[in-house]
């Protein structure tokens, strides 16, 4: 299918990895022009030698004004952002018993305000012009509570917030704004949740990653490429009228309507 992004001018957040390079090759393979960023310079050369012609910015996208002074080389030396897909930040995974209200805080720097961060000023650009398109990778996790990720899924769940009430109050003035919550996916931050899920429960890594794959009915992670493919499509002008939605991508693990 073509998606009709030839030309399209595309900022992913936490690029270099995981589901945003996955997300990178995606638009990239649809004739996009694509900039990526991550905290991590060597990351992110990584990247250019994977994905080839790529802009490439490193920033801390916990600072607000690191994330504002990236996007504004990205418009500088790319042009005009056409889509932001968010994809930076991670909260550490942590037993309950090991929280305090330091991790708590931690979560929102590491999570919420890294996707913030960006979304503000970009929304507000797109707004000016008349259109523009977020897509948010969120998590799951903020849909239905895990041991060892509260104040990641609370996180989460403000996110999501955000998403639905940033959709209803630019819709009218042109922007699209959903997200897409992966269940259990192959990527490196598995491993990290399935090592405290193994020292809370006094199993192996390994016994809690298959415990984890038992409960999805599927019977599988997921592969980031599946999760890039449904943002690229969303994204794209062939999912029009999308816009305000929260998009579960977790193998039917969560047979919830809400």
């Amino acid at each position: 299918m073509n998606l009709d992004l030839e030309g399209c001018r595309v900022l992913i957040t936490g690029g270099s990895k995981g589901i945003g390079l996955a997300c990178a090759r995606g638009f990239l393979a649809e004739g996009a022009q694509v900039a990526i960023t991550s905290r991590s310079e060597a990351n992110l050369s990584n990247a250019r030698t994977s994905l080839g012609q790529v802009l490439t910015v490193a920033a801390d996208l916990a600072d607000a004004a690191a994330a504002r002074g990236m996007i504004d080389r990205v418009e500088a030396e790319l042009g005009a952002i056409d889509i932001l897909v968010t994809s930076a930040g991670a909260a550490r995974r942590t037993a309950p018993d090991d929280l305090n209200p330091g991790a708590w805080r931690a979560a929102m720097d590491a999570k919420y305000f890294t996707y913030i961060n960006a979304i503000d000023p970009v929304v507000k650009l797109m707004a000016a012009r008349g259109r523009g398109v977020i897509v948010s990778i969120i998590g799951n996790g903020g849909k239905v509570a895990s041991p060892i990720h509260l104040p990641g899924g609370a996180a989460n769940a403000a996110l999501m917030l955000a998403t639905v009430g940033l959709a209803n109050a630019y819709a009218a003035r042109g922007v699209r704004i959903l997200a897409i919550n992966p269940g259990l996916t192959r990527t490196t931050r598995v491993s990290e949740g399935m090592q405290a899920e193994a020292a809370r429960l006094g199993i192996s890594e390994a016994e809690a990653l298959q415990r984890s794959i038992d409960r999805i009915p599927l019977g599988r992670l997921a592969e980031p490429e599946e999760i890039a493919a449904m943002t690229v499509f969303a994204a794209s002008p062939r999912a029009s009228y999308l816009t305000g939605a929260i998009i579960t991508m977790d193998g039917a693990g969560s047979p919830i309507v809400v």
